[in-house]
């Protein structure tokens, strides 16, 4: 009988089918195969056969599945037996949870908990997470590592580095998971499904941030009219650029002189300087409340693409090419510090926590020691 070749799509279209699978050797006694289904799909099959003269198999998926990519899985697996690696099929969430239950017993209740807060969002009930960790290949781990991205804006420059910032810190703890299945389980001998999946580079630094007196005047009058009003707006409050764009004239109490703003950290009221409540009040002069309270000069509701691309105009005019919109809140938030108010109420106002701003902006509070010195709360023979 005439050996059918399995290595190419077209060789496997032209296979009858069948449910003893087309084999095609590896190495003695290791075999990778092709089974035909009825439907024209087919799987991959690995074959090995043990010491004791038996066969083992295993299945490596589907028709999806190219024959080097198969043929290197059969590889591995062959390899893994031959080592004695034991095959329970524990499945990637599997590997997880044993994981976080190792940080809660080595290092603590808090570590297990930042563990298991990014396996529960991100792996526990998610594809990846059903995948059988001898299965694992690195397309699997560079898929789930860029999915976290789909709802990031690449137009809004600084978001989108927190986001890339973000996913590198969930990928870390998914390798750490991971690699403590290799070396201390010992469910696989390779760390070949996930190490080369790289994190993504340049994210974890920070720009300068905040704008001098100067590069801010530069900047707004490089800007269009539209853009310059949007950036006043964070200027004057330090939001963030998206809370802005999707308030709404409603969201403005003039009397009051607050905004209402709904982001990232849910819903916050803002009390408004005189002046930023004389800016928002123009802003919303003659709208409908359902209107936007900021749009662009076609009367739209500002998004990421579009300011994303306005401002990286803008910056170019200007010679300021590592400036974000994100910098007018930096600057907020950098200024109001230097200026005297205390961090509790920035973060309250920002939408941000102490402990966020102590990292980023701690430049700007470096006369704390100076300010304590001057609280007199016992005498100096205490």
């Amino acid at each position: 009988m005439m050996k059918m070749s399995i290595q190419t799509k077209t060789a496997r279209a032209k296979l009858e089918p069948r449910r003893e699978p087309y084999w095609e050797r590896i190495s003695t006694g290791v075999h990778v195969g092709y089974r035909k289904l009825e439907s024209g799909a087919g799987t991959w099959i690995g074959r090995r056969m043990s010491e004791d003269g038996k066969y083992q198999f295993s299945s490596f998926g589907d028709a999806l599945c190219e024959y080097n990519e198969a043929r290197k899985g059969v590889e591995r697996w062959a390899d893994e037996l031959a080592a004695g690696v034991h095959h329970d099929r524990k499945t990637v969430a599997d590997v997880c949870r044993l994981y976080v239950e190792n940080r809660r017993l080595e290092k603590g209740e808090a570590t297990a908990q930042d563990a298991e807060g990014r396996f529960k969002r991100l792996v526990y009930e998610k594809p990846i997470g059903m995948v059988n960790i001898a299965r694992l290949r690195p397309l699997d781990v560079e898929r789930w590592r860029n999915a976290q991205l789909d709802d990031a804006s690449p137009d809004d420059e600084e978001s989108y580095k927190r986001a890339k910032d973000s996913v590198n810190r969930n990928l870390k703890s998914l390798k750490a998971a991971l690699n403590y299945a290799k070396a201390r389980l010992k469910l696989v001998s390779s760390d070949a499904g996930w190490k080369e999946v790289n994190q993504f580079p340049d994210v974890g630094s920070r720009r300068k941030g905040w704008l001098t007196a100067e590069e801010r005047t530069r900047l707004l009058q490089a800007m269009p009219a539209d853009l310059r009003t949007l950036a006043i707006a964070l200027l004057h409050i330090g939001a963030r650029p998206g809370e802005v764009a999707s308030a709404n004239v409603a969201d403005f109490d003039r009397s009051a002189g607050v905004l209402t703003l709904n982001g990232k950290t849910g819903s916050r009221k803002v009390p408004l300087s005189d002046k930023a409540r004389e800016f928002f009040a123009t802003q919303a002069k003659d709208k409908i409340a359902n209107a936007p309270l900021l749009t662009t000069t076609d009367a739209q509701r500002w998004t990421a693409p579009v300011w994303g691309k306005a401002f990286r105009e803008a910056r170019e005019i200007a010679g300021l090419l590592d400036a974000v919109l994100y910098c007018m809140r930096h600057t907020y938030i950098s200024e109001a510090i230097a200026q005297g108010i205390d961090v509790y109420t920035v973060a309250e106002l920002t939408g941000t926590s102490v402990a966020i701003i102590q990292s980023n902006y701690g430049a700007f509070t470096d006369n704390i020691v100076e300010r304590l010195n001057r609280v007199s709360v016992i005498g100096e023979n205490y």
